[in-house]
């Protein structure tokens, strides 16, 4: 039982590190990365401007990001349901959160589970852009702690949800779209004639 006190204690520390320590010059910056992560909907306006500038089918990648982003964030939704965790502004004295706008409870951070599959899938399906996506995700993730409504696990947990849900929608969309270098699943050739 030691073990799980620790983890909690350390995340409880780190969060209130991490809240004493901000800066009010990038206050606006973590608010604002906290509100385009809302709803998932960061995510899929980047889909179709993204798969433009890639030349892929905007329609088919902004489908597959809005469902895949939408699936990580009812997963989610459920998860925190049943953990049931208090937000750290209930729990934590000096917690001043910046923006309070949160009904459910903390674990998993569904900003964190969506932005870990927004970066995922669309990294795959367009084949570039994995580094700055990433980084966009983790700067959502993180943005959570640092406006005061997650604790860090909270984001942690939520990136692994958000990251396997990416990983099986990617899985699915090669599976069901095979590229023009696979032989036809048939196995027979092209119809004589």
């Amino acid at each position: 039982m030691a073990a799980p006190l620790r983890v909690a204690g350390l995340d409880r520390d780190l969060f209130t590190w991490v809240v004493e320590h901000r800066a009010v010059p990038f206050d606006w910056l973590f608010v604002g990365l906290s509100a385009i992560g809302q709803a998932a909907i960061v995510w899929i306006v980047l889909a179709p401007v993204l798969a433009l500038w890639a030349r892929k089918p905007v329609v088919f990648t902004t489908l597959v990001t809005a469902a895949t982003v939408w699936t990580a964030d009812l997963l989610a939704v459920g998860l925190k349901a049943a953990f049931d965790r208090e937000r750290p502004y209930e729990v934590v004295p000096t917690a001043d959160p910046l923006l309070r706008w949160d009904v459910s409870s903390s674990l998993p951070s569904g900003h964190a589970a969506t932005s870990a599959a927004g970066a995922f899938i669309l990294a795959c399906l367009l084949g570039r852009f994995g580094l700055p996506l990433a980084l966009l995700a983790v700067a959502i993730g993180f943005s959570r702690v640092y406006v005061g409504v997650h604790y860090p696990l909270d984001v942690l947990v939520g990136a692994a949800v958000g990251l396997a849900v990416g990983a099986v929608a990617a899985a699915l969309v090669r599976r069901l779209r095979p590229t023009s270098g696979d032989p036809p699943r048939s196995g027979a050739g092209p119809p004589a004639g």
